[in-house]
């Protein structure tokens, strides 16, 4: 971007993706021009957050210097805070409440087996530590059968309390379309202390016991951490505005940010980037590809956002909306393993500390150490920031040594002599066929051509492998943007504000029920906007999208589609159908299951040049600045 005079009242814009090794930032300054920074997430002997100290960095301040929010005009920041405390379970103490009868309901779940001749059941590990059966009972109707015990209630709560635990998540039978038990016992609980209060009827107000107090408790879990970070970053900059990137693709206000939209905060910031850009460039259709230093995010888009509604992470269900990510362990900080007759790569991390081998900080081998013992990395064109002090270059050194001796254990157990090269060749490659399959996976099995798609190259360390694995899928097309390395932190420059709102319905698609099911939606549509003209957002660009997530009588699974006409419903959802499941069933009753929209704030704050993306037809290719030796299996 081309820098202009700036006015008098032009402060700076920070966009910073927080990722499990580096930390990106994308800078907008007072001029209009956009500068980058890149740190190590963990580097504890020069720092405590790395989002905060590129801050300061690029203001030019030192580290603990209080940074002036007068000189700010936005923070907007994807995270991993919550997604590491649901890896690692190292969320709050949580307190599961819940009707009579029902304690058991979440730990025996849907009785799913993903490996049916597996005859040692290995449960789940549950987030929640306690749980208390409140004596209360609603009908599908509303019908009060059964007054909350709430003498009873308070004494259970306050033993939970006394005990430490001061997360609690309450889910009632049927409480999210009756929530008036789920209020009172909310309120009992506040009163008594607990300071993270989740409730079913707020978080995921939808039909299913096990869906709704999944999300419940994973809410109440992590959103206390997850506050207690998001205070931390807010305090130390003063009152300046700070958003989030949610895990749907849009941003929201601080203080909204809720522990069961976090989950792909970073990741979700990446696909914004990946589709903006490449929309500019002429990409309608394309495959995300965002390796970076612990994994790889790869993604599907030929028009609109996908959305996955419920989800599997870390062995946790969750009902939220999400960019639909599949995530694969093959990043630069993998660990490269041989066992003594295989290769295997991952999916262990050596994360940021201490990182790979040649971070000067006595790692093992990583697929960044191949890709430098390949020649594929050059030390002379990275920043001197490895080492404790954090002011060494690459250590090329002792990656060599690390590749000459596991070439040496290589040749004396299965006595095949290979040199150095072909050893880190050999785990490169194993690298691009994980991340080729999951590429397979989002497209190929769902019957999408790749062919047709350009392949979203991103990521830290997405160039190193791009060619190789565009080659193994057949490929032709490659789009690198030239902030790729950081295109996750650019893309929360290009992101919307977002507000979502669902609610269950339960009719049956048909004339009579339409108008119902609009008018739910139009209250739908107020809240949402509400909530973004209460973050600043202008009127005039809000856009309100809204969706019903429809089901064949007697199934379990919705498809979501637009709202529409009894027809254009009916079409889409037919639609939809064939897609998904290659057949449509006519005859049958559809049933609208819940009624939800998306309020969308455009936003203006990045304006990329087009044209400056669009493909350089006729132009020679630049000049090389330096020739290299590099080693490559298709070299001879």
């Amino acid at each position: 971007m081309t820098p202009s005079a700036p006015s008098p009242s032009a402060r700076w814009q920070f966009w910073i993706d927080r990722g499990g090794t580096f930390t990106d930032i994308v800078a907008k300054r007072p001029d209009g021009a956009l500068v980058t920074h890149k740190l190590l997430s963990e580097n504890p002997e020069r720092y405590r957050d790395a989002a905060l100290q590129g801050i300061r960095e690029l203001l030019g301040l030192k580290g603990g210097d209080p940074i002036p929010a007068e000189r700010i005009e936005a923070v907007k920041m994807g995270t991993t805070v919550a997604t590491n405390a649901l890896l690692e379970r190292k969320g709050e103490r949580t307190l599961l409440v819940i009707t009579k009868g029902f304690a058991d309901a979440l730990r025996i779940a849907y009785q799913n087996r993903p490996k049916l001749f597996v005859r040692q059941i290995v449960l789940p590990e549950l987030l929640y530590e306690r749980v208390v059966e409140i004596d209360e009972r609603v009908g599908a109707k509303g019908e009060v059968l059964k007054v909350p015990d709430l003498a009873a209630a308070e004494r259970d709560l306050r033993a939970a309390h006394e005990a430490g635990i001061r997360a609690a998540a309450i889910v009632f039978m049927h409480g999210y379309r009756f929530p008036a038990h789920e209020r009172a016992v909310a309120a009992l609980a506040k009163k008594i202390g607990f300071t993270q209060v989740s409730v079913s009827h707020e978080v995921s107000p939808l039909m299913k016991l096990v869906g709704r107090g999944d999300t419940t408790v994973v809410d109440a879990y992590l959103s206390p951490i997850l506050r207690r970070y998001v205070d931390q970053v807010a305090g130390e900059l003063g009152g300046a505005r700070l958003m989030f990137m949610q895990s749907n693709g849009g941003l929201t206000d601080a203080r909204r940010f809720q522990g069961k939209d976090s989950i792909l905060s970073g990741p979700a910031g990446g696909i914004v980037g990946a589709v903006r850009t490449a929309e500019m460039a002429g990409f309608g259709k394309i495959i995300g590809f965002d390796m970076g230093g612990t994994s790889t995010d790869v993604s599907h888009y030929a028009g609109t956002f996908e959305r996955a509604f419920e989800t599997l992470v870390a062995g946790v269900r969750m009902r939220a909306p999400m960019m639909q990510i599949h995530t694969v362990a093959a990043g630069g900080g993998s660990i490269l393993h041989f066992d003594g007759s295989r290769y295997r790569v991952g999916p262990d991390s050596a994360g940021a500390n201490p990182g790979p081998a040649c971070y000067r900080r006595g790692g093992p081998l990583c697929v960044t150490d191949a890709n430098l013992m390949l020649g594929k990395i050059q030390p002379d064109f990275f920043p001197k920031v490895f080492g404790p002090e954090g002011d060494q270059p690459l250590d090329g050194a002792v990656v060599s040594r690390k590749f000459g001796a596991l070439a040496d254990q290589i040749r004396a157990k299965t006595g095949n002599a290979r040199t150095p090269q072909e050893v880190a060749a050999g785990f490169v490659k194993i690298a691009v066929e994980n991340m080729a399959n999951a590429i397979k996976e989002i497209s190929i099995q769902r019957g999408y051509d790749v062919t047709e798609y350009a392949l979203q190259c991103f990521g830290g360390a997405g160039g190193q492998h791009a060619c190789l694995v565009a080659d193994s899928l057949g490929m032709t097309r490659i789009f690198i943007h030239p902030f790729a390395g950081v295109l996750s932190a650019y893309g929360m420059g290009l992101a919307d504000v977002r507000a979502l709102r669902e609610k269950a319905v339960e009719a049956k698609l048909g004339a009579e029920a339409l108008p119902g099911i609009a008018a739910t939606l139009d209250a739908l549509g107020a809240e949402a906007r509400q909530e973004l003209l209460a973050q600043g957002i202008d009127p005039a660009r809000t856009e309100v999208i809204r969706r019903v997530h429809v089901k064949i009588e007697g199934t379990d699974t919705a498809l979501v589609v637009e709202f529409g006409t009894l027809a254009e419903i009916s079409e889409r959802f037919d639609s939809a159908h064939r897609q998904r499941y290659g057949f449509v069933v006519p005859d049958k009753a559809r049933i609208v299951e819940a009624a939800s929209v998306e309020a969308v704030g455009h936003t203006q704050d990045a304006s990329p040049d087009a044209a400056a993306l669009s493909p350089a037809a006729g132009l020679p290719p630049p000049a090389p600045l330096e020739r290299v030796s590099m080693y490559g299996e298709d070299s001879e």
